[in-house]
């Protein structure tokens, strides 16, 4: 038994010239086509055309239709990984709203709406090294953590990081060792600033990874230039690293 197209766009609700662009990428082919060149349909086909429709209408791409369906996967991994893809670009647009609601913000209040704080996340400068070295979901979660926080609580925050950083240039510039107890109260402050951030080891409490975490931070303020520059070059940043490292080994 088959059917022509027509008669399968009609029953499936599709239009023709929607069955021969599924033809053209190789998604569902006829059974066979007539000298006449028209397109004919048999029950294998149209079960196909099935599945293929029930996927679509769940939301699922063209190509990962195909995949689904030539490589026998499991409908229920595909659909998963669909949602993981909708979740994700979900907080994609949550976190764009939230940027264009804090420029909004600024306007209103008379705030220079050209702060970086209004288009950049917490740590999206620095995503790749993230990734790498802490893993996605740590860089995720600091993210999730930084567009939930009201404009007004960036600034706060924005606020309180400049201080933290101002006590390490001004601990740097007045001679104190490493080993001091001001390096040290100056450590422990940048350790409970860690804390705040959610999906780093210090503020999950697991110590091992918060010493490798901060002996590992302080080493990427000398080595990359983007973090040196924020304590006014390398030998600053060399004395916060010493003074994290030497915290770390007495009181961590």
């Amino acid at each position: 038994m088959e059917w022509t197209i027509q008669q399968v766009a009609a029953s499936a609700g599709v239009s023709s010239r929607t069955l021969r662009h599924y033809d053209d990428i190789g998604l569902l082919r006829p059974s066979r086509v007539g000298t006449n060149g028209y397109r004919y349909y048999d029950v294998t086909a149209v079960a196909r055309l099935q599945r293929v429709l029930l996927l679509r209408d769940l939301g699922l791409s063209l190509p990962v239709i195909a995949d689904v369906l030539d490589r026998q996967q499991d409908e229920k991994t595909a659909l998963r990984d669909h949602i993981e893809l909708l979740e994700a670009e979900r907080e994609h647009l949550g976190q764009r709203i939230t940027a264009v609601r804090r420029t909004l913000d600024a306007q209103r209040s008379g705030t220079d709406r050209s702060l970086e704080m209004m288009l950049d996340g917490f740590n999206d400068r620095y995503q790749d090294e993230v990734v790498a070295r802490w893993g996605e979901r740590a860089f995720q979660d600091s993210n999730a953590w930084w567009h939930g926080k009201s404009l007004q609580q960036q600034r706060a925050w924005k606020r309180d990081t400049d201080e933290l950083i101002a006590a390490w240039v001004a601990a740097w510039n007045d001679g104190v060792s490493p080993r001091s107890d001001r390096a040290h109260a100056v450590a422990a402050r940048h350790v409970e600033w860690l804390r705040e951030i959610p999906g780093t080891p210090v503020a999950e409490g697991d110590r091992e990874r918060s010493i490798e975490l901060v002996r590992c931070l302080g080493r990427m303020y000398v080595e990359n230039p983007s973090f040196s520059a924020t304590y006014g070059g390398t030998d600053c940043a060399a004395f916060v690293r010493d003074s994290l490292d030497e915290y770390a080994r007495v009181s961590m």
